[in-house]
């Protein structure tokens, strides 16, 4: 099963052959007047591994007759089970979904030892003792509804095997945990679903791919500008939600009425999304924008004090800070995004077909990004387990100004690139009400790098990009 571990106060772990099953001992402090332990200490326990647990509901099983058998029940939600009195036998089944399906953990748990069951792993005891006291936390509340999702298995199971010390014949069992049905008639209990809303966008459309089996949900299905109707989601039986939505109207942002709708959609929604991760444990992505930086340096790292210039940037911004509200979060920042929908390679793929002569701005530097890619990156994110926080996610390759890219996407049409004419911003705007853009938005992607994440070169996917707009052109 592992070697066992020391951690703080003399705490001690041991990992098993169930993924995520940790066994641990506690310090027991005895007597003349008896004992005393810490069952649970948030701090320690972190310290062995485990995580922010984050229990809501303690629950206590007292079992008057040596040989009281209960299980096995997989349940929604992780337990933290020790012994208060007495003496258990316990044994755990996987019942997850995955190849460690049907494999079995047994151990003797008194006050002195404890064991961390995740979510989907079935959970079985039978007392040693009598007036054994069997406790446990849970980091979510019982309901009807979620009793409804519990995977049950027949304490007697052939293929299992569990070497019960006292013979199920003699021993208490209710008449409920004898008829559960066998592993090979078990449906595995399925991971926590996924929510991803903005489903109608561009980086919404391309996470279908990624996570086919998500619920998406677009404006028809949540109102983003009602945080009582956010934070009232039905999160039943999900572990994530992808908040690929948001207000991108940068110069109306700038008016009365669009200011409003930016900080309602880009902040409010937010702080009502982090609220509810938090409140059911769940890990919250947040997309976000170049455009939280005032763009002063050429190339942004992760941790660089936000500095946002205008009204979209600064509702971005603030719903940065308000996604850092959810324990388990991550905010995926992002630059230039390029998918199927509306975007400035598409434009210039429309105005090279049509003989079009642009003036496009060569002084905002930056590159592209791939909604494919922020769907990829995303994926890699939750997937691999890294570290809570946030990432730079963009193409790879050389900073480009929008003129130089549009120069290439002419050239990838079989136009001319020089009917591109490069202007300055100012130019460009020509008096026109605008809201102001970053100089610079070229990010580093260093930190997502070392979690093992590659970002994909611009150039070939710009080329491939390109090639698929202008076939598609040619066959309509």
């Amino acid at each position: 099963m592992g070697s066992s571990s020391p951690g703080p106060t003399g705490l001690r772990s041991e990992p098993t052959a169930i993924d995520g099953l940790v066994l641990l001992e506690l310090p027991v402090h005895a007597d003349a007047r008896g004992w005393f332990k810490e069952n649970w200490q948030r701090e320690k326990m972190s310290g062995l591994g485990l995580g922010d647990f984050a229990p809501v509901q303690n629950n206590i099983s007292f079992n008057t007759r040596p040989g009281t058998t209960r299980g096995i029940h997989a349940e929604p939600w992780d337990k933290f089970v020790s012994v208060a009195s007495g003496r258990i036998f316990g044994a755990w089944v996987d019942l997850r979904d995955g190849p460690g399906f049907g494999r079995v953990v047994t151990a003797e748990i008194g006050p002195g030892s404890a064991v961390f069951v995740p979510r989907g792993v079935g959970n079985a005891f039978q007392t040693l003792e009598a007036d054994t006291a069997y406790t446990y936390l849970v980091n979510d509340h019982w309901s009807a509804a979620a009793q409804a999702r519990y995977t049950y298995l027949n304490l007697a199971d052939e293929t299992v095997r569990i070497p019960w010390p006292i013979d199920l014949a003699e021993a208490e069992v209710s008449a409920a945990d004898r008829a559960h049905p066998r592993l090979a008639d078990v449906t595995p209990m399925a991971g926590r679903g996924t929510i991803v809303l903005g489903a109608g966008g561009q980086v919404g459309r391309a996470l279908r791919s990624v996570l086919p089996a998500a619920r998406f949900l677009g404006r028809a299905d949540v109102d983003l500008t009602d945080p009582a109707a956010v934070e009232s989601l039905d999160v039943d039986g999900v572990g994530t939600i992808v908040n690929a939505a948001a207000y991108t109207a940068v110069d109306a942002a700038e008016t009365e009425e669009g200011r409003q709708a930016a900080w309602t959609v880009n902040a409010t929604a937010v702080a009502a999304l982090a609220r509810l991760a938090a409140r059911h444990q769940l890990t919250l992505v947040q997309i976000s924008t170049d455009y939280v930086f005032d763009g002063a340096v050429p190339e942004h790292e992760e941790d660089e004090p936000l500095s946002p210039l205008g009204v979209y940037g600064q509702s971005k911004a603030a719903g940065e800070l308000a996604a850092a509200g959810a324990p388990r979060h991550y905010v995926v920042r992002t630059s230039w995004v390029v998918g199927d929908g509306a975007n400035f390679v598409r434009t210039m793929v429309g105005l090279a077909a049509r003989g079009v002569r642009p003036s496009v701005v060569d002084d905002q530097i930056g590159r592209l990004t791939f909604a494919d890619d922020v769907a990829a990156g995303i994926a890699h994110l939750l997937a691999g387990g890294a570290p809570y926080g946030t990432y730079h996610l963009t193409g790879a390759g050389p900073a480009q100004s929008w003129a130089q890219i549009a120069a290439d996407v002419f050239r990838l049409s079989g136009a001319d690139p020089a009917a591109v004419t490069p202007v300055s911003t100012e130019q460009y705007l020509a008096g026109r009400a605008a809201a102001p853009r970053p100089v610079h938005s070229t990010l580093s992607t260093a930190r997502l790098q070392a979690t093992a994440f590659t970002p994909r070169p611009v150039e070939p996917a710009l080329a491939a990009y390109v090639a698929s707009l202008v076939e598609a052109d040619t066959r309509s």
